[in-house]
């Protein structure tokens, strides 16, 4: 199982239709527009099928935070999603990963931190949201496999990164 974590409003929900219909337009050639999404309220499953096998995602709303720990076991992986043009949430968004990284039932879990909403004008470069974040100080004090990613669930730039992270992280 696969959690897809992070704060309201990050692009969660929108993501996770985008790779469904990225692996849907791999048959059909077409990714199409953006899907309109609502924010989540509770849970989401999820079944993507990468190299013939099912993943499931599970996506737990932003508004959840204080339960998710309740959703940590059996999880082998974690995409963690933030906000890169959201430069107000960035600190609650780190203190999030932080409490997500030091929960024992995801020590040895591979976590993806996915930095959303790069087709924005207002979007922080990757070196700076990283420095923000000190990402590099978190990966080195880390258990967990971390990887970071930027992308647009909007426009779909970076989908195809986040498929080849879960089918090299969950399918083996």
């Amino acid at each position: 199982m696969c959690l897809l974590l992070g704060a309201t409003g990050v692009g969660k929900t929108l993501l996770i239709k985008r790779l469904q219909n990225i692996l849907y337009a791999a048959l059909t050639n077409e990714l199409g527009g953006p899907p309109v999404t609502l924010p989540t309220v509770g849970t989401n499953l999820t079944d993507l099928t990468l190299k013939r096998k099912k993943v499931t995602v599970r996506e737990l709303g932003g508004c959840m935070g204080p339960i998710w720990p309740s959703y940590f076991t059996d999880c082998s992986a974690v995409i963690f999603m933030v906000d890169s043009a959201n430069i107000s949430q960035i600190s609650s968004s780190c203190i999030q990963l932080l409490s997500v990284l030091s929960t024992e039932a995801l020590r040895s879990a591979s976590v993806l931190v996915v930095f959303n909403k790069r087709d924005l004008p207002c979007t922080m470069s990757l070196v700076e949201i990283k420095s923000l974040f000190r990402m590099d100080d978190i990966v080195a004090s880390a258990t967990q496999p971390i990887t970071t990613l930027e992308l647009s669930a909007h426009s779909g730039e970076g989908l195809q990164d986040v498929l080849r992270w879960l089918e090299s992280t969950i399918i083996k």
